[in-house]
């Protein structure tokens, strides 16, 4: 079963958490399965559309033999949404903000709660909250510099930026350079073409050049 520390470990030895969500539960499906293929075994399927509990409710029984894959789920903002997809069995609960009730209601079902930080401030209440991984959102605006310079006033905490990681080797090493532990990708890595023309081999190709690049900048 999976729980705080084997989400969490998932994550942090992966490096990487890609991040989509799309219509069609079954397109869905095989991206998942692409994306396994490739070597991932932890990703965020988002909360981004009304189909978002339906198709992850689907997800959860199609991968039910993917007795290694964490499938968490992401844009959870309110304790409602929280619990419809901790019953639909989410590995974990990502989101965009801070709200402590949604990392209570988390924490109560003993899972990794995720939330998203822009200011020191934000931090410090998400720490306070227990946060056992902050996602630094949107990691575009603040940049790797934001990490370096916030990063001691927060002992132990463990930070992973989302929007802003791009493809490339240099911008990953930046990140994690400036102390993050693992950096989270969505359309630079499953573009809006790779979902809407079904190009897996394409997908696959990428996210294995995604985790090199990960790993090359995690040495």
């Amino acid at each position: 079963m999976p729980n705080k520390e084997t989400a969490l470990k998932a994550i942090t030895d992966q490096g990487l958490l890609p991040l989509f969500f799309y219509e069609d539960a079954q397109v869905s499906l095989e991206i998942i399965k692409t994306l396994y293929d490739a070597g991932i075994r932890t990703l965020e399927y988002t909360n981004r559309g009304p189909a978002a509990l339906e198709n992850f409710r689907y997800l959860k029984s199609e991968l039910a033999s993917y007795s290694d894959l964490h499938l968490g789920i992401g844009t959870i903002k309110t304790v409602q949404q929280a619990e419809d997809f901790l019953k639909a069995g989410a590995d974990y609960i990502v989101a965009p903000i801070v709200d402590p009730a949604v990392g209570n209601r988390v924490h109560e079902a003993g899972l990794l709660w995720i939330p998203g930080c822009f200011t020191p401030t934000e931090i410090h209440v998400a720490q306070t909250a227990q946060a056992g991984l902050i996602k630094i959102f949107p990691a575009n605006i603040v940049g790797p510099a934001f990490v370096s310079s916030i990063k001691e006033l927060f002992p132990g905490q463990l930070f992973m930026p989302t929007g802003g990681v791009e493809m490339d080797e240099q911008n990953i090493k930046t990140w994690f350079k400036a102390g993050v532990c693992a950096v989270g990708m969505g359309s630079k890595l499953i573009s809006k073409e790779v979902l809407a023309n079904r190009q897996y081999d394409q997908l696959r190709t990428q996210t294995q050049e995604a985790l090199r690049l990960v790993k090359a900048s995690q040495s």
